[in-house]
């Protein structure tokens, strides 16, 4: 049986790259959205949770898919890569519709699992629960405008992206032993812990429109929009896609362009460091 699903259902080239970042987008989402609904609609849990759960989403996530795909799983990784570190354009949005599809997938099935609870806590799938699945400037009760959420996203992406490059540039004494995952997990519990005020810290626009999708389609009409009404789910999607570019570009500019190639031909190995694949 193991055997015929090995032959029946393996992907080549192009294809079982999608499905890692797929596999990878998934697990990211079903702990991070997973852990807000169990602390908004459950009641279980705080801010610090939310963070730890989101990070270890990461680093599971990663380390499942990195050895086919890189584990980008998040469309302003893979377009920086593409900018600036020769990742091929015509994957770009394959990957792209891969997160997306990964994270509208995980969103569903939190909203199945958690359909009691939060039908209890909210029957009328109001902005109280909306930010289960989607993010809203000032978490939906702050003050804080379009243009103070887009900056925010652009700043917190820039600073993951600037780490992620430094953690997996093989020329800047990376973390061994297959630990990059790990230290890119708690990188982004980093992010959660400071810059999680204005706007929820997506960092991530496939984490933030695949679930805005599927609360939309199950029942949550003002998924679009924030609590003042107002169209917002562009700024999780743009802000992260320019602050990817504002992060890596500095990466290089201030270190990257300054590292000296290692002495030891041997650089290229350990996979499991999980680099994203540039190729």
């Amino acid at each position: 049986m193991a055997e015929r699903l090995r032959t029946s259902f393996r992907l080549t080239g192009l294809g079982r790259e999608m499905a890692a970042e797929f596999a990878g987008t998934l697990i990211l989402i079903l702990f991070g959205v997973g852990v807000v609904a169990q602390v908004v609609a459950g009641g279980i849990g705080n801010h610090d949770s939310i963070a730890w759960a989101w990070g270890l989403g990461v680093t599971l996530g990663v380390y499942a898919s990195a050895t086919i795909s890189g584990g980008h799983l998040n469309p302003a990784v893979t377009l920086a890569l593409a900018v600036f570190k020769g990742f091929s354009w015509r994957k770009v949005v394959p990957f792209m519709g891969a997160q997306v599809a990964g994270a509208f997938v995980a969103a569903l099935i939190v909203r199945w699992n958690y359909s009691e609870v939060l039908a209890k806590a909210d029957p009328g799938h109001t902005l109280k629960t909306q930010g289960v699945f989607s993010t809203l400037p000032g978490n939906g009760t702050l003050p804080v405008s379009h243009w103070g959420a887009l900056r925010d996203q652009v700043i917190g992406t820039a600073i993951l992206l600037f780490l992620v490059l430094a953690l997996t540039d093989l020329k800047n004494n990376p973390p061994l032993a297959n630990l990059a995952p790990v230290v890119i997990g708690l990188l982004v519990v980093a992010i959660g812990m400071a810059w999680g005020t204005d706007a929820g810290y997506a960092i991530n626009p496939a984490r933030d429109f695949g679930p805005r999708l599927a609360e939309y389609l199950t029942g949550f009409g003002g998924a679009w929009r924030d609590q003042n009404h107002d169209l917002y789910f562009w700024v999780p999607i743009i802000g992260p896609l320019i602050g990817g570019l504002v992060g890596a570009g500095l990466y290089l500019v201030l270190i990257g362009n300054h590292l000296t190639d290692p002495e030891d031909a041997g650089d290229a190995a350990e996979p499991s460091r999980a680099a994203p694949q540039e190729s």
